[in-house]
């Protein structure tokens, strides 16, 4: 693509599969408290955790692009409510995030950041809190940027925005791979950011009201398209 020095992508269900993931590490988090806290489990489910998270994100609309800060603040929570010290918080924290970190890349994704970061520029904007480093993949991002240290979520465009003050890049010379019609294809539209959708399971492009994005069905395609 002519003038583009440098490929932003988004993480969770764009380089893995997330959902499974963040099941496993709940689980993973709910057998520690079991063994170590279980007055937590006396009093609630991992879905009544689930309702309070959600609720504290409603409490404090200005963390809620903090996944990080609204997990251990629950965490917190619930440790006072069982009578245990809020250190417990962090230790079940930890035992949730190393989970969350064990991720299954799809299968295209080595080949085409090994092929990609020999000729451009790569960086990733996330709302989640995934660590690059400790998946093995720091090595191929200059940079990542995550809604928790920027302030904002995506589709806000001033993610985005950040992203190109750091790296000393305009909005022509990048472009942003991504799987969520919204928070990717539209937060970057909205940052004058163009953006390629990431369609892996072939659905019907849901924005009527905007115009389809270029798409690929893989990673491959999006090596081929740079091609």
């Amino acid at each position: 693509m002519l003038g583009v020095q440098a490929i932003i992508f988004d993480l969770d269900d764009t380089l893995w599969e997330v959902g499974p993931v963040i099941v496993r590490a709940e689980h993973a988090m709910l057998a520690f408290l079991a063994e170590r806290y279980p007055r937590v489990l006396e009093r609630h489910t991992l879905d009544s955790m689930r309702d309070v998270r959600a609720r504290m994100a409603l409490e404090h609309p200005a963390m809620r692009h903090d996944f990080t800060w609204l997990r251990l603040e629950s965490l917190r929570h619930h440790a006072r409510d069982a009578g245990y010290p809020e250190s417990m918080a962090q230790e079940a924290f930890e035992v949730f995030y190393r989970t969350r970190n064990e991720v299954t890349l799809y299968d295209d994704v080595l080949p085409a950041l090994e092929q990609l970061s020999l000729r451009y520029r790569l960086f990733a904007i996330s709302n989640g809190n995934a660590d690059l480093a400790t998946i093995g993949l720091a090595r191929f991002f200059e940079h990542a940027l995550a809604a928790r240290e920027a302030g904002v979520l995506k589709p806000d465009p001033r993610i985005f925005e950040l992203l190109l003050q750091r790296a000393g890049l305009a909005t022509g010379q990048v472009v942003h791979v991504g799987d969520d019609a919204v928070a990717d294809v539209e937060g970057a539209r909205r940052a004058g950011v163009t953006p390629v959708w990431l369609n892996r399971r072939g659905k019907d492009w849901p924005a009527a009201a905007s115009p389809p994005p270029l798409t690929v069905r893989t990673l491959a395609e999006l090596v081929r398209l740079f091609d």
